[in-house]
């Protein structure tokens, strides 16, 4: 039988405890000591996602795109609960996930531009689903590097990262 542990939830012997956000409040991971939620992205180009912490867990799906965007919402030993944009989500092993920060381009047809401006010049239009890789952002706008592009796109077109959220 298997289960997803729910925050506080304390496996016999481990001595660790499942530690999620509330809604109001972001605390740090028992384990990494990072921020919950936070978020990272996938380094495999495969990754199970499973019902609960361990391998003895049923795998209820497989991510298959390398550098998705990711959420972190608790972490239990070597294991991260996670979820992509729909809310989709599980446990995976933390040597699937990166910190190297990406975005999901939400909207469709998004203008780069060639600098923090919307009067600035666009280099390309990115389709929604578009993977871009976030090399920095002010609150308002995120310098990308997506399909070949470099160039910078306005925070509220993507996924992966909090509103205001500043990337050095």
């Amino acid at each position: 039988m298997s289960a997803t542990l729910p925050a506080g939830a304390q496996v016999p012997g481990s001595g660790e405890t499942v530690i999620e956000a509330s809604a109001t409040q972001a605390r740090r991971g028992s384990v990494t000591n990072l921020p919950i939620p936070r978020y990272v992205s996938l380094k495999a180009s495969e990754g199970n996602v499973r019902r609960g912490p361990s391998l003895n867990h049923r795998i209820d799906w497989v991510f298959k795109r390398r550098s998705m965007p990711l959420q972190v919402t608790a972490e239990y030993g070597h294991w991260r609960r996670i979820q992509d944009r729909d809310g989709a989500g599980g446990w995976v092993h933390y040597s699937l996930i990166s910190g190297v920060r990406t975005g999901l381009v939400d909207e469709d047809m998004v203008p780069l531009f060639s600098r923090a401006d919307t009067g600035a010049p666009i280099l390309a239009r990115l389709e929604a689903g578009v993977i871009a890789r976030l090399m920095e952002c002010d609150g308002t706008w995120c310098r990308v590097n997506a399909g070949g592009y470099r160039g910078w796109l306005t925070e509220n077109s993507i996924w992966g990262l909090d509103p205001g959220e500043q990337i050095d």
